[in-house]
């Protein structure tokens, strides 16, 4: 999942490949709700969403404010190789499974390859851009499109790792997952979610997310693929 998640916006040789692919690695796998690493850490690995989704949220003002959420592929604490400490908690939705692999081991491979430097640092710079999407959607849009930009961005992020069948993905998410990337009450974001299905939007059962009209749910949205390909 990270090789095609690189490959997606990056070339990579076969002999970069084969250094990622021969990463040392310890698997572990994180039951819902449990944290990977906590504000204040300093992780000697770095993490690999293998399978499950993370977020990454702090508690402000006694209440949980999620401002990311990573998929298969992602590495979301690669900035701990160069800013040691954890600013926000990182916590497993659902079940995930995830690759720790040693930051010394990282700091080697990108020192003697240029071409995989390129590409991690182009992720940060997307996920960098991801976190910027996320404040001016929660900071201008109402909740209506709010709610339909995030379904079209893990839609998009999840196609490009091939886990998007046909406009249709999985995700544990709960309501109140949803309420706090969103900045709603769940009461509130069970009502949007409820709107968009009554306008034949998407479809919503269980853990199955169908995107009926994608067109007309990027257009509500005002979503604009092109900041997860920088």
């Amino acid at each position: 999942m990270l090789i095609a998640r690189l490959r997606s916006v990056t070339g990579l040789s076969e002999q970069d490949q084969a250094k990622l692919e021969s990463m040392p690695h310890t698997i572990k796998r994180f039951a819902p709700g449990e944290c990977l690493a906590r504000q204040g850490d300093r992780p000697v690995s770095c993490a690999v969403v293998m399978g499950g989704f993370l977020s990454r949220q702090r508690v402000a003002s006694d209440r949980t404010q999620i401002t990311s959420f990573y998929i298969p592929g992602d590495i979301p604490d690669l900035h701990t190789l160069h800013v040691p400490e954890m600013d926000r908690d990182l916590r497993s939705i659902g079940t995930s499974i995830i690759a720790l692999v040693p930051h010394s081991y990282l700091r080697d491979i990108l020192a003697k390859s240029a071409a995989l430097a390129h590409a991690f640092w182009r992720e940060t710079l997307i996920h960098t851009a991801i976190y910027s999407e996320w404040i001016e959607n929660l900071g201008s849009r109402e909740a209506l499109p709010r709610l339909a930009h995030l379904l079209c961005e893990i839609a998009a992020r999840l196609e490009l790792v091939g886990l998007l069948d046909n406009g249709r993905f999985h995700v544990p998410f709960t309501q109140q997952d949803i309420a706090d990337a969103c900045g709603l009450s769940t009461v509130h974001a069970n009502r949007t979610i409820q709107e968009l299905r009554r306008r034949k939007l998407i479809e919503w059962n269980g853990h199955a997310v169908d995107l009926l009209q994608r067109d007309r749910l990027e257009l509500l949205a005002e979503f604009r693929p092109s900041y997860l390909m920088r």
